[in-house]
């Protein structure tokens, strides 16, 4: 299955984003779990394990599912139906903990795994995940911007694993660009910013830990909240065609707050995560 080479969006004058929509399951986390998977010593018939918001267990409910392995997906009830029954389409299993409880959902996934002898993917500890983005991501946007030639001032996106925000820190440290690396959280659950977690609807983001993000990397953390990335979300669909998810509103918005307030030179470089299909119970009209 080919992941990948997604194309990056002209948004306005200064920003674009990576729209990882296209990957064939339909979000940026296909580029993690392929890559995991195929570092992996597994045989037809095994069982992955893996504790996820949403997209990490559709992709590897569906790489799963082309490799002959079984999934066992855990994720908090809060989660949309629609990212559920992709799951199940895809033949996984799927456990439910109470919603917002996603350390719940981490040591339920480590309890069975340790009980059954799965196989955990470990997608929140697993430097894999940080290589991925490093040597994928980062590389197929670096080298789009040495072709036209332009300076990369900021990349602004959420958090889920922090796998995508490292791994592009390190990818741009390795090309020499001096480039700003900017969290996105929700503001209502603000940790990274100091604060406590909460319940949010920007699924994929803002999972109550750091996780792989060391903040001794990040320059700047900005919140959105749900409504706001809600919001602007919407907007991308109607004004730019663009059906994306909430966490890719979130993204957006926090990037085009920051070019305002800082004006750039060169521009910035955001992440359109996922498809909005996966959404439509929630989004609203």
């Amino acid at each position: 299955m080919e992941v990948g080479n997604t194309p990056l969006i002209q948004l306005s004058d200064k920003l674009y984003g990576k729209y990882e929509a296209l990957n064939p399951g339909g979000s940026i986390k296909d580029r993690p779990v392929k890559y995991i998977l195929d570092h992996m010593d597994l045989e037809e018939g095994d069982t992955i394990i893996e504790a996820t918001s949403g997209n990490t267990g559709i992709s590897l409910a569906m790489m799963c599912a082309e490799r002959g392995l079984n999934c066992v997906i855990v994720m908090p009830s809060d989660m949309s139906v629609e990212r559920k029954k992709m799951m199940k389409f895809f033949g996984a299993e799927l456990i439910e903990v109470d919603a917002g409880d996603f350390d719940g959902a981490i040591e339920t996934k480590e309890m069975i795994a340790e009980e059954q002898g799965y196989v955990e993917l470990n997608q929140f500890n697993n430097p894999l995940n940080i290589e991925c983005h490093r040597e994928t991501t980062a590389e197929e946007i670096l080298g789009s911007f040495e072709l036209c030639d332009q300076d990369i001032s900021a990349f602004i996106l959420g958090t889920g694993t922090g796998g995508t925000l490292m791994g592009i820190e390190q990818g741009a440290k390795n090309w020499k660009q001096d480039s700003k690396i900017i969290a996105v959280e929700p503001a209502e659950s603000p940790v990274m910013s100091g604060g406590e977690k909460g319940l949010h609807g920007i699924q994929g983001i803002g999972d109550g830990s750091k996780f792989l993000v060391d903040l001794d990397k990040v320059d700047e953390i900005i919140t959105i909240s749900t409504e706001e990335a809600k919001e602007r979300s919407l907007r991308l669909a109607k004004e730019h065609g663009l059906f994306v998810g909430i966490s890719a509103g979130a993204n957006v918005l926090a990037s085009e707050r920051w070019i305002e307030q800082n004006n750039p030179d060169g521009v910035v470089v955001t992440i359109l995560c996922d498809r909005g299909e996966r959404y439509f119970s929630i989004l609203g009209e």
